[in-house]
């Protein structure tokens, strides 16, 4: 289990408090005579304690969450609803899960699909427009793309060899 810093451990404190004193009550409350035994008194008794418990519980709360340093995460609150509505975390933690690698893959399929884009455009404009071939070859070095003069100089290469295998007439 993790660390609990003191601040956490007060409000734990107190929150068993206010549990010790629930139990009072019910325990005067399943015990109470109507009929005019003394139980009346016990019964106001528990639930003065019980207010002053609260109180001291909200202003020991109050001081842990100013007095945080940062080192206690906090709850994503569509997990809290997810669990008040009765919910398995788990399950949350899982579709959350599911959520993220599905947005991932729906990026690196466009990038992907940007980076082929790219190669094309600069593909075709170094072959409509040979006169700026040395620019679309600097924008492709400066964005990671293969340079349209490594394409051809490996096309040449290959043409070459296609040639010399080719019987001359």
């Amino acid at each position: 289990m993790a660390p609990i810093n003191s601040d956490l451990q007060n409000v734990q404190e107190e929150v068993k408090n206010v549990i010790q004193d629930l139990f009072q009550i019910l325990v005067q409350v399943s015990n109470y005579d109507a009929l005019g035994r003394p139980t009346r008194e016990p019964l106001a008794q528990d639930f003065q304690t019980l207010d002053e418990t609260l109180r001291t519980l909200h202003a020991t709360a109050l001081s842990a969450s100013t007095t945080s340093n940062g080192a206690d995460k906090a709850i994503p609150e569509p997990l809290i609803h997810y669990v008040e509505n009765g919910r398995n975390p788990d399950i949350y933690t899982r579709e959350f899960v599911e959520l993220v690698r599905r947005m991932n893959q729906l990026a690196r399929g466009k990038t992907h699909a940007f980076r082929d884009f790219r190669d094309v455009l600069a593909r075709e404009m170094s072959i409509a427009l040979p006169e700026l071939r040395a620019d679309v070859g600097r924008v492709l070095e400066a964005t990671g793309g293969a340079t349209p003069e490594s394409e051809n100089v490996e096309g040449e290469e290959r043409g070459q060899g296609q040639q010399s295998q080719q019987p001359q007439q």
